[in-house]
């Protein structure tokens, strides 16, 4: 499954439309938020452990991602029943996009390539020990075995700007090649050092 080669990317100076995004729990949220950077996330599957890896990241240090005036928002190709159970304890925004619209509008990419490309060995690695520990644990869930959606999606990161701009954008090359926290914070100026 992989996006036509003539999707168009979004790239930094495009323009998001404003739009109100339902996620699995939780208020409404605005893309762009009128406010605040908005962080935008493309992840795989409900309960996929290089995902799962990848957001702990975010959580740990999500109150310094807030402070820095950036909102986070996750979308992943699962159905909002599936993928509720497995992010109730996220403290941002997660939205189900099972027939992949913003994926296709935002040019995000399924590929083999996401699983087949050794710089990610490591972290699926890592991703599995981990959840196989919290299965262990009780404090984790398996994902569903079967995927409508498939599980080779490439990951992609934007930051949109209040007023729908997209400042930085980021197109994985496999399933856990996505912005850090650090590469994040890095691409807006903090409150302070704007004001």
């Amino acid at each position: 499954m992989r996006t036509p080669a003539s999707r168009i990317r979004l790239e930094p100076g495009h323009s998001v439309p404003l739009r109100t995004l339902d996620p699995v729990l939780g208020p409404p949220v605005t893309l762009p938020d009128p406010e605040r950077h908005t962080h935008v996330q493309f992840r795989r599957f409900a309960g996929c452990p290089v995902c799962n890896l990848h957001l702990r990241s975010v959580v740990l240090r999500h109150e310094e991602i807030e402070r820095a005036g950036i909102r986070e928002v996750v979308l992943f190709h699962s159905p909002a029943d599936e993928l509720r159970r497995h992010v109730a304890h996220l403290p941002f925004a997660v939205v189900a996009d099972p027939d992949r619209l913003l994926y296709a509008e935002f040019g995000v990419e399924a590929h083999r390539r996401a699983l087949l490309d050794p710089r990610a060995w490591p972290a699926v690695a890592r991703a599995v020990a981990r959840g196989a520990c919290e299965l262990l644990r009780g404090r984790g869930h398996l994902p569903a075995a079967a995927q409508p959606a498939g599980r080779l999606g490439l990951p992609a990161d934007f930051l949109i700007a209040p007023d729908g701009r997209v400042v930085a954008a980021k197109y994985g090359e496999h399933v856990y090649d996505q912005w850090s926290v650090d590469e994040l914070l890095a691409l807006v100026p903090t409150p302070e050092a704007a004001g």
